[in-house]
């Protein structure tokens, strides 16, 4: 299962989000600096609200969501790179993930110690970012090191890292994180091999005060904040940030999903934002999900992006992909729309497709397989 890591400064929110988003208190959320030491993880849901939609549909008796995995990583200080605070433990926690969550404090209270002691959600980022990059160029001499003797003995494979590292460290030495330079396809292959931490896909969580949500979702760019880290990440990380409060998210926890709804719409907000975070975090890891529906379940199924049907089918068994003949496939909206799947077959809607179909977000498919012993 694939990791998103929850990043930021200390005291920024991230174990109180960390605990909304997993719907549980794993994380201990205190107001002086590394109260978190190991990570914690927590499996998530992913909201979909379709699946409800297609279990009433099919009279189905569970519905089983997609899942992903979060973990909330001790808070970060300058220096980290150089082993500060929990430094070298930090970084290698990151490294084991597959995107990154990073909190960014964007209110102001007196009673919350910032470890800076004062509020600048862009320099946090800088901060964070710099500690990455700083990472990532002594991992590129270490590795260079190894690989200069053997490409002038003509090993091609050391020749091509060689190359790649000599266009990797200007950008890096220049503040820019690695994800953000401009390669070839077999260079960015080639890239992926070397475990960087700053080519880690991003996404900036905005942490608001309870009292300013409703405006900031409002126009998210009115509040200075916000915008400044909008228009930060989305130029120098090729990111989007989204607005959450961690602090109304894990009041949301506690109450039953009716509550929970009823108290979103007395603040003026129409949906959670860790349900928009969960699912905006589910894309940035390269994510899809197909469905299947019937009597017994209603199910979301995880597929890599670009996926084709064989590979889709095998994310149910083995035996399906081995064995794979066609995909009865439907989009959710045209079933939807019919209102069953017989009257999606009379409406042409449903049709069968073969190895080569990519299979979309929020296709209904049925899948023929024929095994032979």
């Amino acid at each position: 299962m694939l990791q998103a890591g929850i990043v930021g400064l200390p005291n920024v929110g991230k174990s109180t989000l960390f605990n909304a988003v997993t719907r549980s208190r794993k994380a201990e959320a205190a107001n002086y600096p590394f109260c978190t030491i190991d990570p914690n993880v927590g499996v998530v849901e992913v909201p979909d609200a379709r699946l409800a939609v297609l279990a009433e549909m099919s009279k189905s008796a569970q519905i089983v969501p997609a899942a992903i995995e979060f973990v909330d990583i001790a808070g970060l200080v300058k220096g980290a790179a150089e082993g500060a605070g929990l430094g070298n433990k930090f970084l290698s926690h990151i490294r084991e993930t597959d995107a990154i969550v990073q909190v960014v404090r964007c209110f102001e209270d007196a009673d919350i110690i910032h470890e800076l002691g004062s509020v600048d959600p862009v320099r946090d980022i800088e901060i964070i970012n710099n500690e990455l990059i700083l990472a990532d160029l002594a991992s590129l001499e270490k590795r260079k090191e190894t690989r200069v003797k053997k490409a002038k003995s003509g090993d091609k494979e050391a020749k091509e890292e060689v190359a790649l590292i000599d266009k990797l460290m200007p950008h890096l030495d220049a503040g820019n994180p690695a994800i953000t330079l401009e390669l070839s396809e077999a260079e960015r292959k080639l890239l992926k091999s070397f475990f960087l931490l700053s080519d880690k896909k991003s996404i900036f969580a905005c942490n608001v005060s309870e009292s300013e949500l409703a405006a900031v979702l409002a126009d998210p760019d009115a509040h200075p904040f916000v915008g400044a880290v909008r228009r930060y990440v989305a130029a120098q990380h090729h990111a989007e940030a989204v607005v959450i409060s961690a602090r109304i998210e894990e009041e949301l926890a506690e109450l039953p999903e009716e509550e929970a709804r009823e108290y979103l719409q007395a603040l003026g907000v129409e949906d959670s934002g860790v349900s928009l975070l969960i699912r905006a975090v589910y894309h940035l890891l390269g994510l899809r999900t197909y469905l299947t529906t019937g009597p017994k379940e209603t199910r979301a199924w995880t597929i890599p992006a670009g996926a084709k049907a064989p590979q889709a089918a095998g994310v149910i068994h083995t035996d399906f992909e081995r064995g794979f003949i066609a995909a009865q496939v439907v989009a959710y909206e045209d079933l939807v729309a019919c209102g069953s799947l017989l009257k999606a077959k009379e409406n042409a809607k449903l049709r069968i497709e073969g190895k080569d179909y990519v299979v979309q977000d929020g296709d209904v498919v049925e899948f023929r397989f024929n095994v032979s012993k």
